[in-house]
């Protein structure tokens, strides 16, 4: 779904996207907060590729080039993605790969294992950047 993002970024400035909403909506139901927020980053994206194709393009080559090899599959990349939006706080990115990730197959269960992952690397990334701060108030 990410790369479908991008792909509808390409349309020329002025052109409407083929109904986001409407493409987002499952089980016939109003859009949630997720879904809006997913909606609001493929405008942005669009907004982005109308001002400066060429970085547009590259991130979306980069998100190709990531899958070309094929030894991830569409699941395992999605669940990393999560892992990786919650480390960066990126709510656009947990929206996009939320959407991938339960596209891809992935239970609830197996995205709450990779969150898991991703909060306890915080809490390791925390706790070594905690003797940072004892050395620098050291040297005081």
């Amino acid at each position: 779904y990410v790369q479908k993002i991008f792909l509808s970024t390409r349309l020329v400035a002025g052109s409407q996207l083929v109904s986001d909403k409407q493409n987002l909506r499952e089980k016939d139901h109003m859009m949630g907060p997720w879904q809006d927020k997913l909606s609001s980053v493929v405008r942005g994206l669009k907004n982005l590729r109308s001002v400066n194709e060429p970085v547009a393009e590259a991130a979306h080559q980069l998100d190709l080039a990531t899958r070309k090899t094929g030894v991830l599959d569409d699941k395992t990349h999605e669940l990393i993605s999560l892992a990786v939006a919650v480390t960066t706080r990126c709510d656009g990115c947990i929206s996009a790969h939320a959407h991938a990730a339960k596209k891809a197959g992935a239970s609830k269960e197996e995205v709450a294992a990779a969150l898991g992952t991703a909060i306890a690397l915080n809490a390791g990334a925390a706790t070594v950047y905690s003797t940072r701060v004892l050395d620098a108030y050291d040297q005081f």
